[in-house]
C-alpha cells in the first residue's frame, strides 16, 4: 500500500470555466483523499474562479483545498508559492485547464517510489476547449508531430526516459535540492526544472500509462500569444543551459529566418522570389496532406482549413518569438541582472 503524502499544485489565473472539472476530477482519484491537498496557487483572478474554489470546497467533504496568493501573476512564482504552502512528501504539478485521469496520482506516486526517476510524467489527450471551429482545429495540430515535434507526451504509447514530461511528479527532497522553478523564466520554467535535473544525473520519466486530458487553446490569436510567449522565453532558458537545446528546437527560428531572408532578396532577384514560392508551395502542402488525414480521422471537414493556420501560428509564432529574443540580446547592451519581461 502506498504510504505517501500529496500536494497537488496548481498556478492559476482566471480559469473559471475549466477549474471546477479539474477539482472534480482530484476528488475522484483513487489515491486516498486523506493522503492528499490541493494547493491552487491564484493569481488574483478577475473572473469567478475563486468564488468557484469556494463553491466547491463548500459542498465536497474533501480533506483540504486551499487557495495560495501569487501577487506576482507568473507560473514560476505561483508554483514555489504553492510549493512553499505545501506539506506532502510528494508534489504534483498540475494545471487548471486539465483533468487528470482517476489513476493519475496513484500511478506517479508508485513510479516515485519504484525510484525510476527524479520526476515523472505522462501523457496529454488533447481536447479542443469548446465546439469551435479554431479550437477543434488548435486541438488538432497540437496533438500532432507537425506541430507538437518530437514531444512524446502529446502522442506517444511508449514509456522511457526524456527531456522533459508535462507537469511532473517530484519528491519533496528534489525540489528541495534544485532550488524550485527559476521566477525569471516566465515561460519554459519547466524545461528548466528538467534541464537542471538532467544535468545533475538525474532522470524525467514518460510513462503514457499516466494520462490527463488537457485543453487546448480556444483561439488563434492566444494561441499565438502562447506560442510566441515559449519561443522568447527559450532564448534565456538556454542561456542558462545551453547544453540542453535540442536540433528540433532550432527548426523554427532557422524557417522563420529562412522565409524572411528570401521574402527580403526576393525584392531584387528573381531567383529567390522563386525558391520562396516553392518553399512556401511544399510548406503548405506538407501542412494540406496532415490537415485532409486528421480531418478524415476526426471526420471533421473544417479541419482541412483550420488545421493548417493553427499548425503555421505554431511554427511562425514560436520562431519569431525565438528571434526577436535574441535580437534583443544581441543588440542590446546588458542592464545589471534585472529579468526581462515579455509583456
Amino acid at each position: 500500500m502506498i504510504r505517501e503524502t500529496v500536494s497537488v499544485i496548481v498556478p492559476c489565473f482566471n480559469e473559471e470555466r475549466t477549474i471546477g472539472l479539474l477539482l472534480d476530477a482530484l476528488a475522484g482519484q483513487t489515491f486516498p483523499a486523506e493522503a492528499t491537498e490541493v494547493l491552487i496557487s491564484d493569481g488574483r483572478s478577475t473572473d469567478r474562479t475563486r468564488d468557484v474554489i469556494r463553491r466547491w470546497a463548500e459542498a465536497r467533504a474533501f480533506p483540504r483545498v486551499a487557495v495560495v496568493d501569487n501577487p506576482e501573476r507568473n507560473i514560476p512564482a505561483a508554483l514555489n508559492r504553492a510549493i512553499e504552502a505545501s506539506s506532502g512528501s510528494i508534489v504534483i504539478r498540475l494545471d487548471a485547464h486539465c483533468v487528470p485521469n482517476p489513476d493519475y496520482i496513484e500511478r506517479c506516486a508508485a513510479t516515485l517510489d519504484a525510484g525510476t526517476a527524479e520526476n515523472v510524467g505522462g501523457r496529454w489527450d488533447i481536447r479542443a476547449d469548446g465546439n469551435g471551429w479554431q479550437a477543434r482545429s488548435i486541438a488538432a495540430a497540437a496533438a500532432s508531430p507537425i506541430g507538437a515535434g518530437d514531444a512524446k507526451y502529446r502522442y506517444s504509447e511508449a514509456a522511457g526516459f526524456v527531456d522533459t514530461v508535462p507537469f511532473g511528479a517530484f519528491r519533496r527532497e528534489t525540489l528541495d535540492r534544485f532550488g524550485g522553478y527559476d521566477e525569471s523564466l516566465l515561460s519554459n520554467e519547466d524545461y528548466d526544472l528538467n534541464a537542471r535535473i538532467r544535468s545533475a544525473g538525474g532522470k524525467v520519466f514518460f510513462d503514457p500509462a499516466i494520462r490527463s486530458v488537457y485543453f487546448a487553446r480556444r483561439s488563434f490569436s492566444s494561441l499565438g500569444k502562447q506560442y510566441f510567449r515559449y519561443g522568447y522565453w527559450k532564448v534565456a532558458m538556454l542561456e542558462k543551459a545551453p547544453k540542453s537545446l535540442r536540433w528540433r528546437q532550432l527548426l523554427p527560428p532557422l524557417f522563420v529566418l529562412g522565409v524572411l531572408l528570401l521574402a527580403l532578396m526576393s525584392l531584387f532577384w528573381a531567383e529567390a522570389r522563386a525558391l520562396l514560392l516553392l518553399t512556401g508551395i511544399f510548406y503548405l502542402g506538407a501542412l494540406l496532406f496532415v490537415s485532409i488525414r486528421s480531418a478524415g480521422k476526426k471526420d471533421d471537414l473544417g479541419l482541412i482549413v483550420g488545421m493548417p493556420i493553427a499548425v503555421s501560428i505554431m511554427h511562425f509564432c514560436w520562431g519569431g518569438g525565438f528571434l526577436f529574443h535574441a535580437a534583443r540580446r544581441l543588440f542590446r547592451r546588458p542592464r545589471g541582472g534585472k529579468a526581462e519581461n515579455a509583456g
